[in-house]
């Protein structure tokens, strides 16, 4: 029924001390705003551009919090093609398999906007509970997952008829959904619980809840299914869970870990952390940090991941770019500047 969307989706909600437009959105999510003239990509010519992107149309969508916006990038250039209104304080970003439509959760306005990406306009509007948050897609496309922060539920959305199919009950404050390999397990980062809730997409209840430090926003899980990477914000740790036993590995990371993501290979987890500006490369073989990824000084605030074969995509709050590093070399290959307050990420 579900199963694996998440090498990244790696969504979460905004950094604590960050405050909202109060903002209305008029007319949300329905009219396209031009493509974006001011848009600028820099690339570093020492460093070889990672291979574009060859899915269902090559885009990159990023939501823009502040600007009550989702911006959508070619992922061959980088460069922005248009900028969509969403709903109010959008965060959460998933893409369809065949890339035809991309789901927004807007925290503001407790609803999940569906886009069509053949006109670039919002096509439905789906209520879900208070603040959603992380979103994620099951591999067939059948359902959506939709983390409700305000209500400590996740709604699971029919793709198919745009409504809402069931709404599970889960810990305090959940922030981001990843899947299991087989589908079967959704699990789902209670950042106000300290706790994974695993639930059984089949009976869809929570089977059990997993320790997962003092506050676990981003979750990703391995291609074995074997272990849940966590980033516990708070604690500035990533968390190695096995799945099986609950058993608890410590990663030491930079200062607020924001969101984690585990590339399509499994050989290394990634962590976009808030405090010194970087994403921390760490091997899952060892549960060890590797390396780091300078994005920026302190305030460039890395928030959510996109990890792919051709490239890890990085939105940066504080910075209001995306930042596009080659997984091979691990070096930045290009920087979009994007509307205020970049959120999530995902591509096609």
């Amino acid at each position: 029924m579900f199963s694996s969307l998440r090498t990244r989706v790696g969504l979460g909600r905004r950094r604590p001390g960050r405050t909202l437009r109060p903002a209305l959105a008029a007319g949300i999510g329905i009219l396209l705003i031009s493509c974006t003239p001011a848009t600028s990509v820099r690339k570093d010519s020492a460093v070889p551009v990672a291979p574009a992107h060859t899915g269902a149309s090559g885009r990159v969508y990023v939501t823009n919090q502040q600007d009550d916006t989702l911006s959508v990038i070619d992922a061959r250039t980088y460069k922005v093609v248009a900028t969509v209104p969403a709903g109010v304080a959008p965060e959460g970003v998933a893409v369809a398999k065949d890339g035809k439509h991309v789901y927004i959760a807007n925290s503001g306005s407790a609803r999940v906007s569906v886009l069509d990406t053949r006109n670039n306009k919002i096509v439905a509007d789906v209520p879900v509970g208070k603040n959603p948050t992380g979103v994620g897609l099951s591999p067939d496309g059948g359902f959506l997952c939709v983390t409700n922060g305000g209500s400590n539920t996740v709604s699971l959305i029919d793709t198919r008829t745009n409504r809402v199919a069931a709404t599970i009950p889960v810990g305090k404050s959940p922030v981001n959904v990843a899947f299991s390999p087989d589908g079967g397990s959704a699990y789902v980062a209670n950042s106000g619980s300290g706790s994974l809730s695993v639930i059984n997409t089949r009976t869809r209840r929570v089977d059990r809840d997993l320790p997962a430090g003092r506050s676990p926003v981003g979750v990703a899980i391995t291609p074995d299914g074997k272990s849940a990477y966590v980033a516990d914000e708070v604690a500035a740790h990533v968390l190695a869970v096995e799945t099986r036993t609950g058993k608890v590995t410590t990663v030491s990371v930079g200062e607020g870990p924001f969101d984690v993501a585990v590339g399509p290979g499994g050989r290394f987890a990634y962590s976009a952390d808030l405090g010194p500006g970087n994403v921390s490369v760490i091997d899952t073989g060892s549960h060890r940090v590797s390396s780091t990824i300078a994005l920026g000084p302190p305030g460039t605030d890395p928030f959510n991941l996109e990890v792919t074969d051709e490239a890890i995509y990085v939105t940066n709050q504080g910075a209001g770019t995306l930042k596009v590093i080659d997984p091979n070399s691990h070096k930045v290959v290009a920087t979009v500047t994007l509307g205020a307050s970049p959120y999530g990420v995902a591509v096609s």
